[in-house]
Protein backbone atom coordinates (compact mmCIF):
# COMPACT_ATOMS: atom_id res chain seq x y z
CA UNK A 1 0.00 0.00 0.00
CA UNK A 2 1.48 3.34 -1.08
CA UNK A 3 0.98 6.30 1.23
CA UNK A 4 1.78 10.02 1.24
CA UNK A 5 5.04 10.93 2.98
CA UNK A 6 6.35 14.21 4.33
CA UNK A 7 8.84 14.27 1.44
CA UNK A 8 5.97 14.71 -1.00
CA UNK A 9 5.14 18.02 0.65
CA UNK A 10 8.71 19.27 0.76
CA UNK A 11 8.92 20.73 -2.75
CA UNK A 12 11.61 18.38 -4.12
CA UNK A 13 11.59 15.43 -6.48
CA UNK A 14 8.97 13.57 -4.46
CA UNK A 15 6.62 16.56 -4.77
CA UNK A 16 7.24 16.71 -8.51
CA UNK A 17 6.46 13.00 -8.83
CA UNK A 18 3.23 13.46 -6.86
CA UNK A 19 2.10 16.07 -9.38
CA UNK A 20 3.29 14.21 -12.46
CA UNK A 21 2.15 10.71 -11.52
CA UNK A 22 -1.02 11.36 -9.51
CA UNK A 23 -2.45 14.88 -9.88
CA UNK A 24 -1.86 15.63 -13.58
CA UNK A 25 -3.50 12.45 -14.94
CA UNK A 26 -6.77 13.65 -13.38
CA UNK A 27 -6.69 17.46 -13.33
CA UNK A 28 -4.04 18.31 -15.93
CA UNK A 29 -4.51 20.70 -18.87
CA UNK A 30 -2.35 23.07 -20.91
CA UNK A 31 -2.62 25.91 -18.40
CA UNK A 32 -1.82 23.77 -15.37
CA UNK A 33 1.01 22.08 -17.26
CA UNK A 34 3.02 25.32 -17.24
CA UNK A 35 3.68 24.66 -13.52
CA UNK A 36 4.03 28.37 -12.83
CA UNK A 37 3.35 30.09 -9.49
CA UNK A 38 0.07 31.39 -10.89
CA UNK A 39 -2.12 31.08 -13.96
CA UNK A 40 -2.53 33.69 -16.69
CA UNK A 41 -6.19 33.62 -17.69
CA UNK A 42 -8.49 35.08 -20.32
CA UNK A 43 -11.69 36.61 -18.95
CA UNK A 44 -14.07 39.21 -20.29
CA UNK A 45 -16.52 41.60 -18.64
CA UNK A 46 -17.51 41.42 -14.98
CA UNK A 47 -16.27 38.43 -13.04
CA UNK A 48 -17.19 36.65 -9.83
CA UNK A 49 -14.66 35.13 -7.44
CA UNK A 50 -15.20 32.73 -4.56
CA UNK A 51 -13.40 30.26 -2.32
CA UNK A 52 -14.44 27.44 -0.01
CA UNK A 53 -12.84 24.67 2.05
CA UNK A 54 -14.00 21.08 2.45
CA UNK A 55 -13.44 18.88 5.50
CA UNK A 56 -16.40 16.48 5.28
CA UNK A 57 -16.54 13.30 7.35
CA UNK A 58 -16.87 10.62 6.04
CA UNK A 59 -14.78 11.55 3.01
CA UNK A 60 -16.67 9.17 0.72
CA UNK A 61 -20.43 8.69 0.81
CA UNK A 62 -23.29 7.54 -1.38
CA UNK A 63 -23.40 9.88 -4.35
CA UNK A 64 -19.94 11.42 -4.07
CA UNK A 65 -16.93 12.32 -1.99
CA UNK A 66 -14.97 15.28 -0.68
CA UNK A 67 -13.68 15.60 -4.26
CA UNK A 68 -17.19 15.93 -5.67
CA UNK A 69 -17.98 18.61 -3.10
CA UNK A 70 -14.75 20.51 -3.72
CA UNK A 71 -15.77 21.14 -7.33
CA UNK A 72 -19.55 21.35 -7.10
CA UNK A 73 -19.56 23.60 -4.05
CA UNK A 74 -17.34 26.27 -5.58
CA UNK A 75 -18.97 26.07 -9.03
CA UNK A 76 -22.37 26.48 -7.37
CA UNK A 77 -21.25 29.46 -5.29
CA UNK A 78 -20.27 31.18 -8.54
CA UNK A 79 -23.53 30.18 -10.21
CA UNK A 80 -25.55 31.72 -7.36
CA UNK A 81 -24.00 35.10 -8.23
CA UNK A 82 -25.14 34.71 -11.84
CA UNK A 83 -21.67 33.71 -13.05
CA UNK A 84 -20.54 31.00 -15.42
CA UNK A 85 -17.63 29.18 -13.76
CA UNK A 86 -14.47 29.02 -15.88
CA UNK A 87 -11.40 28.37 -13.72
CA UNK A 88 -10.68 26.66 -10.40
CA UNK A 89 -7.69 26.36 -8.10
CA UNK A 90 -7.17 23.50 -5.67
CA UNK A 91 -5.14 23.46 -2.46
CA UNK A 92 -4.88 19.99 -0.94
CA UNK A 93 -3.62 19.42 2.61
CA UNK A 94 -2.96 15.77 3.42
CA UNK A 95 -1.85 13.92 6.49
CA UNK A 96 1.35 11.90 6.39
CA UNK A 97 0.35 8.31 5.73
CA UNK A 98 -2.72 9.16 3.62
CA UNK A 99 -3.28 6.37 1.09
CA UNK A 100 -2.40 7.26 -2.48
CA UNK A 101 -5.17 4.99 -3.71
CA UNK A 102 -7.78 7.05 -1.90
CA UNK A 103 -6.19 10.26 -3.20
CA UNK A 104 -6.59 8.96 -6.75
CA UNK A 105 -10.26 8.18 -6.10
CA UNK A 106 -10.84 11.71 -4.79
CA UNK A 107 -9.04 13.25 -7.78
CA UNK A 108 -11.11 11.09 -10.12
CA UNK A 109 -14.29 12.49 -8.53
CA UNK A 110 -12.91 16.01 -8.94
CA UNK A 111 -12.13 15.28 -12.59
CA UNK A 112 -15.64 13.93 -13.19
CA UNK A 113 -17.34 16.94 -11.57
CA UNK A 114 -15.08 19.43 -13.36
CA UNK A 115 -15.81 17.79 -16.71
CA UNK A 116 -19.54 17.98 -16.02
CA UNK A 117 -19.26 21.64 -15.05
CA UNK A 118 -16.90 22.39 -17.97
CA UNK A 119 -14.31 24.11 -15.78
CA UNK A 120 -10.51 23.86 -15.68
CA UNK A 121 -8.14 23.53 -12.75
CA UNK A 122 -5.43 26.07 -13.57
CA UNK A 123 -3.36 26.35 -10.41
CA UNK A 124 -2.99 24.69 -7.04
CA UNK A 125 -0.87 23.55 -4.16
CA UNK A 126 -0.23 20.45 -2.05
CA UNK A 127 0.91 20.31 1.54
CA UNK A 128 1.66 17.31 3.76
CA UNK A 129 1.23 17.69 7.52
CA UNK A 130 2.75 15.34 10.13
CA UNK A 131 0.59 12.40 11.12
CA UNK A 132 -2.13 13.39 13.55
CA UNK A 133 -2.20 17.06 12.51
CA UNK A 134 -4.86 16.69 9.79
CA UNK A 135 -7.82 14.32 9.69
CA UNK A 136 -6.82 12.63 6.43
CA UNK A 137 -7.32 15.30 3.80
CA UNK A 138 -8.68 18.84 3.56
CA UNK A 139 -9.32 20.59 0.23
CA UNK A 140 -9.72 24.27 -0.60
CA UNK A 141 -10.95 25.35 -4.01
CA UNK A 142 -11.29 28.87 -5.36
CA UNK A 143 -13.12 29.78 -8.55
CA UNK A 144 -13.43 32.54 -11.14
CA UNK A 145 -16.49 32.95 -13.33
CA UNK A 146 -17.84 35.43 -15.85
CA UNK A 147 -21.12 37.15 -14.97
CA UNK A 148 -23.83 36.06 -17.41
CA UNK A 149 -25.16 38.97 -19.44
CA UNK A 150 -28.28 40.45 -17.88
CA UNK A 151 -27.86 38.69 -14.54
CA UNK A 152 -28.51 40.90 -11.52
CA UNK A 153 -28.62 38.64 -8.49
CA UNK A 154 -28.94 40.32 -5.11
CA UNK A 155 -31.17 40.12 -2.02
CA UNK A 156 -31.81 43.83 -2.59
CA UNK A 157 -33.87 42.83 -5.64
CA UNK A 158 -36.25 40.64 -3.62
CA UNK A 159 -39.68 42.25 -3.18
CA UNK A 160 -43.01 41.16 -1.74
CA UNK A 161 -45.12 39.09 -4.12
CA UNK A 162 -42.27 36.99 -5.57
CA UNK A 163 -42.48 33.22 -5.88
CA UNK A 164 -39.91 30.95 -4.21
CA UNK A 165 -38.70 27.93 -6.17
CA UNK A 166 -36.56 25.04 -4.94
CA UNK A 167 -34.83 22.95 -7.62
CA UNK A 168 -35.64 19.54 -6.12
CA UNK A 169 -35.81 17.30 -3.06
CA UNK A 170 -34.31 18.91 0.04
CA UNK A 171 -32.10 17.41 2.73
CA UNK A 172 -30.56 14.61 0.63
CA UNK A 173 -26.92 15.42 1.36
CA UNK A 174 -27.31 16.01 5.08
CA UNK A 175 -29.38 12.86 5.53
CA UNK A 176 -26.84 10.80 3.57
CA UNK A 177 -23.96 12.00 5.74
CA UNK A 178 -25.96 11.29 8.90
CA UNK A 179 -26.80 7.77 7.73
CA UNK A 180 -23.14 7.09 6.88
CA UNK A 181 -21.95 8.22 10.30
CA UNK A 182 -24.49 6.11 12.15
CA UNK A 183 -24.07 3.05 9.87
CA UNK A 184 -27.76 3.18 9.04
CA UNK A 185 -29.07 1.31 6.03
CA UNK A 186 -31.24 3.72 4.07
CA UNK A 187 -32.11 4.47 0.46
CA UNK A 188 -30.19 7.74 0.45
CA UNK A 189 -27.80 9.45 -1.95
CA UNK A 190 -26.11 12.85 -1.80
CA UNK A 191 -27.35 15.40 -4.33
CA UNK A 192 -23.84 16.86 -4.82
CA UNK A 193 -23.67 18.25 -8.37
CA UNK A 194 -22.64 21.40 -10.24
CA UNK A 195 -25.63 23.64 -11.01
CA UNK A 196 -24.03 26.13 -13.41
CA UNK A 197 -25.73 24.78 -16.54
CA UNK A 198 -29.13 24.84 -14.82
CA UNK A 199 -28.60 28.45 -13.75
CA UNK A 200 -27.58 29.48 -17.27
CA UNK A 201 -30.83 28.06 -18.64
CA UNK A 202 -32.84 29.84 -15.96
CA UNK A 203 -31.21 33.21 -16.61
CA UNK A 204 -31.72 32.88 -20.34
CA UNK A 205 -35.40 32.14 -19.78
CA UNK A 206 -36.01 35.01 -17.37
CA UNK A 207 -34.31 38.29 -16.56
CA UNK A 208 -36.56 38.64 -13.51
CA UNK A 209 -34.73 36.25 -11.19
CA UNK A 210 -33.96 38.42 -8.19
CA UNK A 211 -32.00 36.05 -6.01
CA UNK A 212 -30.34 32.63 -6.11
CA UNK A 213 -28.89 30.69 -3.17
CA UNK A 214 -27.70 27.14 -2.64
CA UNK A 215 -29.00 25.84 0.70
CA UNK A 216 -25.86 24.13 2.01
CA UNK A 217 -25.09 24.35 5.74
CA UNK A 218 -28.28 25.30 7.58
CA UNK A 219 -30.37 24.13 4.64
CA UNK A 220 -33.51 25.78 3.31
CA UNK A 221 -34.35 27.25 6.72
CA UNK A 222 -31.09 29.22 6.87
CA UNK A 223 -31.36 30.58 3.31
CA UNK A 224 -34.96 31.74 3.68
CA UNK A 225 -34.21 33.47 6.98
CA UNK A 226 -31.11 35.18 5.58
CA UNK A 227 -32.92 36.48 2.50
CA UNK A 228 -36.01 37.54 4.46
CA UNK A 229 -33.85 39.67 6.76
CA UNK A 230 -31.60 41.05 4.00
CA UNK A 231 -34.55 41.99 1.77
CA UNK A 232 -36.86 43.06 4.64
CA UNK A 233 -39.74 40.88 3.48
CA UNK A 234 -41.77 38.11 5.01
CA UNK A 235 -41.66 34.57 3.66
CA UNK A 236 -44.46 32.03 3.63
CA UNK A 237 -43.80 28.46 2.45
CA UNK A 238 -46.26 25.57 2.31
CA UNK A 239 -45.36 22.24 3.87
CA UNK A 240 -47.23 20.14 1.31
CA UNK A 241 -45.37 21.83 -1.59
CA UNK A 242 -41.84 21.18 -0.29
CA UNK A 243 -40.29 18.10 -1.95
CA UNK A 244 -38.80 15.80 0.72
CA UNK A 245 -38.05 12.14 0.09
CA UNK A 246 -39.72 9.68 2.45
CA UNK A 247 -36.29 8.22 3.29
CA UNK A 248 -35.04 11.67 4.32
CA UNK A 249 -38.19 12.39 6.30
CA UNK A 250 -37.97 9.02 8.05
CA UNK A 251 -34.31 9.46 9.01
CA UNK A 252 -34.97 13.02 10.19
CA UNK A 253 -37.83 11.87 12.41
CA UNK A 254 -35.70 9.06 13.84
CA UNK A 255 -32.71 11.30 14.66
CA UNK A 256 -34.67 14.42 15.59
CA UNK A 257 -33.81 16.69 12.65
CA UNK A 258 -35.93 19.00 10.51
CA UNK A 259 -35.32 18.33 6.78
CA UNK A 260 -35.48 22.11 6.22
CA UNK A 261 -32.25 22.50 8.21
CA UNK A 262 -30.31 19.70 6.51
CA UNK A 263 -27.59 20.55 4.01
CA UNK A 264 -27.96 20.26 0.25
CA UNK A 265 -25.06 20.23 -2.23
CA UNK A 266 -26.92 20.14 -5.54
CA UNK A 267 -30.00 22.29 -4.98
CA UNK A 268 -30.82 25.97 -5.34
CA UNK A 269 -33.51 28.34 -4.17
CA UNK A 270 -34.71 31.06 -6.55
CA UNK A 271 -36.76 34.18 -5.83
CA UNK A 272 -38.58 35.03 -9.06
CA UNK A 273 -41.16 37.59 -10.20
CA UNK A 274 -44.58 35.94 -10.04
CA UNK A 275 -45.17 36.60 -13.75
CA UNK A 276 -42.04 34.61 -14.66
CA UNK A 277 -42.35 31.83 -12.09
CA UNK A 278 -44.07 29.21 -14.27
CA UNK A 279 -41.76 29.87 -17.22
CA UNK A 280 -38.73 29.55 -14.97
CA UNK A 281 -40.08 26.37 -13.38
CA UNK A 282 -40.75 24.78 -16.78
CA UNK A 283 -37.17 25.48 -17.91
CA UNK A 284 -35.79 24.02 -14.69
CA UNK A 285 -37.77 20.82 -15.12
CA UNK A 286 -36.08 20.23 -18.48
CA UNK A 287 -32.69 19.95 -16.75
CA UNK A 288 -31.52 16.83 -14.89
CA UNK A 289 -30.74 18.92 -11.80
CA UNK A 290 -34.11 20.66 -11.84
CA UNK A 291 -36.54 17.95 -12.90
CA UNK A 292 -38.12 17.85 -9.43
CA UNK A 293 -38.29 21.63 -9.00
CA UNK A 294 -41.31 23.11 -7.23
CA UNK A 295 -42.77 26.46 -6.21
CA UNK A 296 -42.86 26.23 -2.41
CA UNK A 297 -44.06 29.67 -1.35
CA UNK A 298 -43.84 33.42 -1.77
CA UNK A 299 -42.58 36.63 -0.25
CA UNK A 300 -45.06 38.91 1.54
CA UNK A 301 -45.06 42.45 2.97
CA UNK A 302 -46.03 41.34 6.49
CA UNK A 303 -43.96 39.77 9.29
CA UNK A 304 -40.85 41.21 7.65
CA UNK A 305 -37.65 39.29 8.30
CA UNK A 306 -39.60 36.20 9.40
CA UNK A 307 -40.24 32.83 7.74
CA UNK A 308 -43.54 31.04 8.25
CA UNK A 309 -44.45 27.47 7.33
CA UNK A 310 -48.08 26.76 6.49
CA UNK A 311 -48.68 23.23 7.74
CA UNK A 312 -50.89 20.65 6.09
CA UNK A 313 -53.66 21.43 8.61
CA UNK A 314 -53.50 25.15 7.79
CA UNK A 315 -51.63 26.44 10.85
CA UNK A 316 -48.59 28.71 10.52
CA UNK A 317 -45.42 27.90 12.46
CA UNK A 318 -42.27 29.97 12.59
CA UNK A 319 -39.22 28.58 10.81
CA UNK A 320 -36.27 29.93 12.73
CA UNK A 321 -32.64 30.31 11.76
CA UNK A 322 -30.84 27.08 12.77
CA UNK A 323 -28.82 27.49 15.95
CA UNK A 324 -25.44 25.97 16.81
CA UNK A 325 -23.80 23.03 15.08
CA UNK A 326 -26.60 21.10 13.38
CA UNK A 327 -24.55 18.34 11.76
CA UNK A 328 -20.74 18.52 12.21
CA UNK A 329 -18.46 18.55 9.14
CA UNK A 330 -21.20 18.29 6.54
CA UNK A 331 -19.09 19.63 3.66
Amino acid sequence: MEVITLAEGAGGSASASLMKDIVFPYLGNDILAEMHDGARLKVSGDIAFTTDSYIVSPRKFSGGSIGTLAVSGTVNDLAMTGAKAKYLSASVIMEEGFEKGELKEILADMQKAAKKAEVLFVTGDTKVAPKGKVDGIFINTAGIGEIIEGANISPKNVKAGMKIIVSGYVGDHGATILASRHDLKADLKSDAAPLNHLVEKMLKASKNIAMLRDPTRGGVAAVLNEVAKAADVGVIIEEELIPVRESVRGLSDMLGFDPLTLANEGKLIAFVDAADAKKTLDVMKEDENGKDAAIIGETVDTAKGKVGLKTEIGAIRLVEMPQGEIVPRIC
